[in-house]
């Protein structure tokens, strides 16, 4: 288990705000170097709503500076942040501590900003409202994030969404790497401890009593190449 600090984020949604992108390319790298083939054309850049988001028929978009763009998420990363999200959610059900979402459950950071990340968790103190966890968008930032990286991730982007955040309210992130067998704890933008299979992920005052050693994560057989059959 090491822990590093980072360079400070630079905050992008001050750089778009400051000026207008004179080029595309300046417009993508803004977006968090997205690759452009994720990025819907209609509505226009820049234009789009949290009602054009809810209205495509495939959910995994997100709304950044208005702009909708595909959450790439492969079967891989779907079986991985489903055990998360199941491992999580038993933990929950024994406690009753809060709200567990997955992938397609978008959180309003900021107007124009919707996030999904892969898995999230929010105590029930946190909710702005009683019914906040029920909108179709919800409006807070939820206590913990957790990310499953993909090969088609950039690293712009994770820095991005790192940043907002914590930026807007959560207190935890944990990004999961699956090609490494790591876990990044983020606690800030700056600060993150990593975690390998050998360790056990804690939840600490946010999650209390919560307690998983990655090795039950890690080495699943749903993670792994098929077993011999009759096995």
């Amino acid at each position: 288990m090491t822990t590093m600090t980072a360079e400070p984020a630079v905050n992008n949604e001050e750089a778009i705000v400051a000026h207008v992108p004179a080029t595309l390319g300046e417009f993508l790298e803004i977006l968090g170097d997205v690759d452009p083939a994720d990025v819907l054309w209609a509505p226009k850049p820049g234009t789009g709503t949290e009602a054009d988001l809810l209205a495509l028929p495939h959910k995994l978009f997100e709304l950044i500076d208005s702009t909708l763009v595909r959450k790439s998420m492969g079967v891989h990363e779907s079986i991985f942040a489903g055990i998360i999200a199941a491992l999580l959610s038993n933990w929950n059900d024994e406690v009753n501590a809060g709200v567990v979402t997955v992938p397609d459950g978008g959180f309003r950071l900021a107007p124009g900003l919707v996030r999904l990340p892969d898995v999230s968790f929010t105590q029930w103190k946190s909710l702005p409202s009683d019914t906040a966890h029920l909108e179709p968008v919800a409006s807070y930032s939820p206590d913990l994030a957790i990310e499953v990286l993909s090969a088609s991730d950039r690293p712009g982007a994770s820095r991005r969404k790192l940043s907002e955040h914590f930026a807007h309210g959560t207190r935890l992130v944990w990004v999961f790497d699956p090609k490494n067998c790591v876990v990044l704890v983020h606690t800030s933008v700056a600060t993150a401890t990593t975690l390998t299979r050998t360790d056990t992920l804690v939840g600490g005052d946010l999650l209390p009593g919560f307690s998983l050693p990655l090795s039950r994560v890690f080495d699943r057989p749903q993670l792994n190449p098929r077993p011999p059959l009759g096995t």
